[in-house]
C-alpha cells in the first residue's frame, strides 16, 4: 500500500518558510505512516526559526487560515485546490502544572532544536520529522529502527507519565499497527494512574481500537495486561477465567471467546458507517457480560442460562462510564443494549422453526434486526471448531422479506382514525391504538382501509358484549 500523496500546499509553505530563513518539517503520524507505506490524510507541519506573529501573514497566500486551539496557537490552512487541510504550528514547550490532559502550560518556541521539539512526543515512532523539500528524515530517538522492529517505545521516560492518555494510545497503536510494547514502556504504563481521564477521552481511544484496528484483540489483551481493563473497563474483567461448555466453546473461557468475536465482528462489517460499526463492535465486546453471573454446572454441563438479560445491567454501566449515547443520529446506546439482550434470538428463532411474522415484527421494535444478525454471526464464528452459522442467513432473509430489517412497521392507524369512528377523546383512544397495533404486528391488516374495517368490527363486537 502506498503512502497518501503529500498535499501540494505543504511544499509551497515549506518553501516560503525556507525563503524567510526558517525550516518546515512534517511531523507526527503522517511521517510514521509514510514510512509504513500506509495512507494518512492528517498532515501536521512544524515551523522552526520564525516568530509566531509572522505565521498568519506567511500562511495567508496559501488558503483560508483559521486559528484553532486555546492554550497554544495552531493554524489550520484550508486549501481545497492544493490538496486539502493541514495544521501548522511552532515547536512547543510543555510543562505539567496539574492533573489531566488539560493540566499543561504550553508555549511556542521557534528557537528550539528539532530534537528538543521531538522529545515531547509519546513514542519514538511518532517522533520522526521529514523535510518535504529535501526528502530527508530527522530521527533523534531511533523511531525508524523501532518501526522496523515493530516496537512501541517511549521517547522520554521522565515525562511520558505526564499525560495518562498515552497508556490508551499504546493499547490502540499496538492493535492498529501490529506493534509490540517495549518492556520498559509497559512497566511505565502499569504505574500511571488513569483516574484523571474523562469519559470522552477513554471512549475516543477505545473507538479507535475497535473501529480502526483490523484485529482489535491484541489491543484488548494488552489492556488487560497493563491493568487498563481493571481500572477503566471493570465489567470486562469477570470474563477472564469464566468457563464455557467445551462442546460449544472449545476455544476456552469467555474472555478468549469475546476477543475472537470482536475480531470477527470487525472483519465482517467493514462496509458499515461509523455509528453502526461502533454499535456492532460495542455489542460484540459486551455480548456475554451476563455469563459470569449466570454460569453454573447443571447436570454435568456448564450452562449460562438467561445470560442475555443478565448482560443488560453491566452493559449499561459500561456505556454510562464511556458516556456513549447517540452518534450521527443513531441511538448507539439503545441499540447496543438491545443487541446484548437479544443476541441469541436469530439462532433460537431458527431452531424453533415455526416462529411467526409477528415475533419478527415485535423483535424489530427492540433492535435493528440487520445489526442483530451481524452480531449473532460474529458470535457464532468467534470460536474454534466448525459450526453451522446459516441461521443468521435465514434470519436476515426473513426480516428483509418483511421489510423490517432496520425497524418495525409504523402503526397504520392514528388517533384521528379512531375519533372518526366515534371513540371519545381520552385514554380509550390510546388503548384501542395499542390493541390494533398488536393486530397489525400479527398481520391482521396491511392497509389503513383494512385497519379501519377491523377497528369498526372490533368496536361493534365490544359494544354488543
Amino acid at each position: 500500500m502506498s503512502a497518501e500523496p503529500l498535499p501540494a500546499v505543504v511544499r509551497a509553505i515549506a518553501d516560503a518558510v525556507r525563503q524567510r530563513g526558517g525550516r518546515a518539517y512534517v511531523v507526527g503520524g503522517w511521517v510514521r505512516d509514510r514510512l509504513r507505506g500506509h495512507p494518512s490524510k492528517d498532515v501536521d507541519l512544524e515551523l522552526f526559526g520564525l516568530p509566531e506573529t509572522d505565521l498568519p501573514a506567511l500562511l495567508a497566500p496559501f488558503g483560508r487560515v483559521e486559528p484553532v486551539g486555546q492554550s497554544f496557537p495552531v493554524y489550520k490552512v484550508i486549501a481545497p485546490g492544493a490538496g486539502g487541510d493541514i495544521d501548522v504550528a511552532l515547536p512547543r514547550r510543555e510543562s505539567k502544572q496539574g492533573r489531566g490532559h488539560r493540566g499543561f502550560e504550553v508555549r511556542g518556541d521557534p528557537t528550539m532544536s528539532l530534537a528538543e521539539a521531538a522529545r515531547r512526543r509519546d513514542f519514538t515512532v511518532n517522533a520522526i520529522a521529514w523535510d518535504p523539500l529535501d526528502d530527508r528524515y530527522e530521527d533523534p530517538f531511533g523511531g525508524r529502527d523501532d518501526l522496523a522492529r515493530g516496537l512501541l517505545r517511549v521517547v522520554d521516560p521522565r515525562t511520558f507519565a505526564d499525560d495518562s492518555l498515552r497508556v490508551l494510545r499504546a493499547v490502540q497503536f499496538s492493535a492498529r499497527f501490529g506493534f509490540a510494547l517495549d518492556a520498559d514502556t509497559a512497566t511505565i504504563c502499569r504505574a500511571i494512574p488513569l483516574d484523571d481521564l474523562p469519559a470522552e477521552r477513554i471512549w475516543g481511544e477505545l473507538e479507535k481500537l475497535l473501529l480502526q484496528a483490523t484485529r482489535p484483540s491484541p489491543g484488548l489483551a494488552l489492556a488487560l495486561e497493563l491493568g487498563v481493563v481493571d481500572r477503566l473497563l471493570p465489567e470486562l474483567r469477570p470474563l477472564v477465567g469464566c468457563p464455557q461448555d467445551p462442546e460449544w466453546h472449545p476455544e476456552g473461557d469467555v474472555w478468549v471467546h469475546t476477543l475472537m468475536v470482536v475480531d470477527r465482528a470487525r472483519a465482517l462489517n467493514d462496509e458499515l458507517d461509523r455509528p453502526r460499526l461502533a454499535t456492532v463492535m460495542l455489542a460484540a465486546l459486551c455480548h456475554d457480560l451476563g455469563k459470569p453471573a449466570t454460569t453454573a454446572l447443571l447436570d454435568g454441563r456448564i450452562r449460562s442460562l438467561d445470560h442475555e438479560q443478565a448482560g443488560v445491567e453491566p452493559t449499561t454501566r459500561l456505556l454510562d462510564r464511556l458516556n456513549v449515547h447517540s452518534m450521527q443520529g443513531v441511538d448507539v446506546r439503545a441499540q447496543v443494549i438491545g443487541l446484548v439482550a437479544h443476541h441469541l434470538k436469530p439462532g433460537m428463532f431458527h431452531k424453533a422453526g415455526n416462529v411467526g411474522d409477528g415475533a419478527f415484527r415485535r423483535l424489530a421494535l427492540k433492535v435493528d434486526l440487520e445489526l442483530l444478525a451481524r452480531v449473532a454471526r460474529a458470535d457464532c464464528l468467534g470460536r474454534t471448531g466448525t459450526f453451522d452459522c446459516s441461521a443468521m442467513d435465514w434470519f436476515i432473509e426473513r426480516a428483509r422479506a418483511l421489510g423490517i430489517e432496520h425497524a418495525a412497521p409504523a402503526p397504520l392507524l392514528k388517533g384521528r382514525h379512531l375519533l372518526e369512528l366515534g371513540v371519545p377523546p381520552g385514554p380509550e383512544v390510546g388503548a384501542w391504538l395499542r390493541r390494533l397495533y398488536e393486530r397489525q404486528l400479527d398481520g391482521g391488516f396491511a392497509t389503513v382501509e383494512d385497519g379501519i374495517a377491523l377497528a369498526r368490527s372490533l368496536m361493534q363486537g365490544a359494544a354488543a358484549d
